[in-house]
């Protein structure tokens, strides 16, 4: 069995994997073996890796199954302590594994944990896919350390502690491989978007800790494979994030909840029509909207199995306010700034 076992999810990046691979190499090929599986690419991936990067151990899948599935697929063919799920568009830095796997070392009741996601195009900046760390609040609604909705926060050192979070970035996610697989691993229906989200949520349920380390810090380019506004995202995240929802949420929460979500998502819907002048956005949230209702008896057996593991309720990462609320009509558009006792 391996320590940790770097993998790293392509599909049509060769680009990306000629830019930043060789540093992942470099400052990991010590602690780490690096895996590449990828997801039935059209482009050069498979050529240039051979070509470029004989060292990188290669893993093909037979065709494109999304984030979610691509990394259960490839993952069931490793045998490590550790794994470390990295996007293609990450640029490491030197000694960047070494704080992540000493802290998972002696915390065993950490199931997973996370880097200082810092923006390449600035090092000053926090990346808006995980910035330090990810939270939620009553209604679902992902915020991070550093960025809330679009407010992106400088890197001052403000949070330059470590903090339990209750979910770690996908873009850069180091989990036990016992831990995953006890979860259910990422859940491949969703393909992509929350995936991340809804895995760690499992493991606070069971009593599991996620934590962000900010002595290691990577520089995340974001957005590689969809831009910020695209209608497929919008779908994703919408149908995906109820789909989460469904399958965590306390007993006591779920009815009250979904009443919000079904009018906070027809408003945001509207204000992409109307403000924004986006039929695309506004056309995807009715259909992700649709599409939840029609698979939501789909995932009535997961919601069981989640509910029945649940060790630890309520979760402190999942904050009782509505973080809408907050960074709209209180205008509190940094994290330090939210209610958060």
């Amino acid at each position: 069995m391996e320590k940790l076992a770097i993998v790293i999810l392509n599909w049509n990046g060769a680009d990306m994997l000629h830019k930043y691979l060789p540093a992942v190499l470099t400052y990991s090929r010590d602690e780490a073996a690096v895996y590449v599986a990828d997801n039935a690419s059209t482009d050069d991936s498979l050529n240039m890796l051979r070509t470029h990067f004989p060292e990188c151990r290669l893993i093909e899948l037979e065709r494109n199954w999304g984030f979610a599935d691509g990394y259960n697929r490839a993952l069931r063919q490793i045998d490590a302590e550790y794994y470390l799920l990295l996007n293609s568009d990450i640029e490491v830095t030197h000694h960047w594994l070494q704080p992540l796997v000493e802290y998972m070392d002696v915390h065993p009741e950490v199931a997973a944990c996370q880097p200082k996601l810092l923006s390449a195009s600035d090092h000053d900046q926090f990346e808006y896919a995980g910035a330090c760390g990810g939270f939620l609040d009553r209604y679902g609604y992902p915020f991070c350390r550093g960025r809330i909705f679009d407010t992106v926060e400088r890197d001052n050192g403000q949070y330059d502690y470590v903090q339990d979070i209750l979910w770690a970035s996908g873009a850069a996610l180091m989990v036990r491989a016992a831990d995953y697989w006890a979860a259910g691993g990422l859940d491949g229906r969703f393909f992509a978007h929350n995936e991340e989200i809804d895995l760690c949520w499992r493991l606070r349920l069971r009593g599991r800790r996620i934590v962000c380390l900010p002595d290691s810090y990577v520089y995340h380019v974001g957005g590689g494979t969809l831009p910020k506004s695209n209608p497929m995202k919008t779908f994703l995240n919408f149908r995906n994030n109820l789909t989460m929802l469904y399958k965590c949420l306390p007993d006591g929460e779920l009815r009250r909840v979904m009443r919000v979500r079904w009018l906070l998502d027809y408003l945001a819907a509207f204000e992409m029509l109307l403000l924004k002048r986006n039929w695309g956005d506004f056309c995807a949230v009715f259909r992700a909207r649709r599409a939840y209702r029609r698979w939501r008896s789909d995932f009535a057996a997961d919601r069981q199995a989640i509910q029945q593991s649940c060790v630890q309720q309520p979760i402190p990462e999942r904050f009782s306010f509505s973080v809408l609320w907050q960074y709209y009509a209180k205008a509190r558009k940094t994290f330090s700034a939210l209610p958060l006792q």
